[in-house]
């Protein structure tokens, strides 16, 4: 563990530790097969995410924002260096320990929303504990709670064409909060919404790390919402270039 050093009491100079890391990703390699031809998507990316921080990552379309994100949680296999999530290697789960992983420990949040339309908001809100295996009351009960956070518990019955875009992300929001993870990834999570909208979705979600030390990494276009992380992460043809502390 790194050795840091701050000022203590009356000026004495003390060392402290760094912050534990929630993810250590470490010369992650991506490749794709295009038209017969290989590309390298991720270019030995290292990035290392401290508890309780909120992490940004920018840069221009196709640069490989995105394969980081799906990379580093776990949705895709990489080509090679690792990732550990709280610890754990996730190179050393099977499929189905690395999907009972994610439904247990983290939470999603996604443009497009990936909501179920047959069912209501709080059916939605369920689903990972019902992965999870949870009993179906306390599941219910879990699901209620979790509304009740992002303000929609009054929705609880809606389906989601029967909500607003802001309403839908919200609930998305909740059901990423019910399995009470250490870390949330969210790809381009106010890509779709008015800027209103979006203002209203990153104060919900810079409350939620306030009160609650969450974790998050997400992916944005937009420098606004950028500039509202602790910490801007810039890539440019899959690598990281640069980076930016804007808080904490």
């Amino acid at each position: 563990m790194a050795i840091m050093i701050e000022r203590g009491k009356e000026g004495v100079l003390v060392p402290r530790s760094e912050p534990t890391a929630i993810v250590e990703a470490t010369n992650v390699v991506k490749k794709y097969a295009s038209g017969g031809a290989e590309v390298q998507a991720l270019r030995g990316v290292s990035l290392r995410v401290p508890r309780g921080e909120i992490v940004g990552i920018m840069g221009p379309s196709g640069c490989g924002k995105t394969t980081l994100l799906n990379c580093i949680s776990g949705l895709d296999v990489i080509d090679g260096g690792s990732v550990r999530i709280d610890g754990v290697d996730l190179a050393s789960l099977s499929d189905k320990k690395k999907t009972s992983y994610r439904a247990q420990n983290m939470g999603f949040i996604f443009q497009t929303y990936n909501l179920l339309p047959v069912l209501s908001a709080v059916e939605n809100v369920e689903l990972p504990l019902v992965v999870s295996g949870v009993g179906a009351g306390k599941a219910r009960e879990r699901a209620m709670a979790a509304l009740e956070r992002v303000n929609l518990a009054d929705k609880a019955q809606s389906r989601p064409a029967q909500l607003s875009g802001g309403q839908r992300q919200r609930v998305t929001i909740a059901r990423s909060l019910v399995n009470g993870p250490a870390i949330i990834w969210a790809d381009e999570p106010t890509g779709a919404l008015d800027s209103k909208t979006a203002n209203d979705i990153v104060t919900l979600m810079e409350q939620l790390n306030d009160e609650h030390g969450q974790t998050f990494v997400l992916v944005t276009h937009d420098a606004g919402i950028g500039k509202r992380c602790h910490r801007l992460v810039h890539m440019s043809d899959g690598e990281i270039v640069g980076e930016e502390r804007n808080r904490g």
